[in-house]
């Protein structure tokens, strides 16, 4: 595990685990606060596409700590599970896709072509981290490497909603996810020449 991915489980549970054991109490399951995420997430969406951004920022915000929990409940509870993995990450997928539809839906009206093509490659760079994480996992390899992981993304995804700087946020979004990319793509490279030779 490397520096940086060791320190942002460390943080991610050392936030989330005081709220796990609250609402482990509570019998409310993994999967319903996924949803509950989801559905906040696509507000957020809609607002982002009217405009708003400020207000759809502090919903992402909002939408974070239920992404945050979710798991941390689940492993709290013992409730971990293939399913409940495969519903997480297909929902980060689909909001992160909204919300980058939305961007577009906005700025495309408008003439902003520039924002249009950023908040596209975005998207795309976002959905290949992804992709390639679950591909390499499948043949037994284990990627969690990069600079800019979905933490990363949310973050400046959020900033960029709360200070009006959606330009300058969806070019860092596109660039790093596309750094990202290739990190894990020469990653799994390596990986698989090891397991080639064994």
């Amino acid at each position: 595990m490397s520096g940086l991915q060791g320190f942002r489980e460390s943080a991610g549970k050392r936030i989330s685990l005081p709220a796990a054991r609250v609402l482990s109490r509570t019998g409310v399951t993994p999967n319903v606060l996924t949803t509950i995420g989801l559905v906040i997430n696509l507000i957020s969406a809609a607002v982002v596409a009217t405009g708003n951004f400020l207000a759809g920022g502090l919903l992402v915000l909002f939408s974070g700590l239920f992404d945050l929990l979710d798991g941390a409940v689940a492993r709290h509870t013992n409730r971990v599970t293939k399913f409940g993995a495969l519903y997480d990450s297909t929902v980060d997928r689909l909001t992160e896709g909204a919300l980058f539809f939305a961007l577009a839906w906005f700025y495309l009206p408008r003439g902003n072509n520039i924002e249009v093509l950023l908040a596209f490659l975005a998207m795309v760079g976002s959905f290949l981290i992804s992709y390639i994480r679950a591909r390499a996992e499948g043949v037994g390899i284990e990627c969690k490497v990069g600079i800019f992981t979905r933490a990363e993304r949310v973050l400046i995804l959020v900033l960029g909603l709360l200070l009006n700087q959606m330009f300058i946020a969806l070019l860092l979004l596109a660039l790093l996810s596309f750094i990202t990319v290739i990190e894990r793509m020469v990653h799994v490279w390596r990986e698989s020449k090891k397991l080639d030779r064994s």
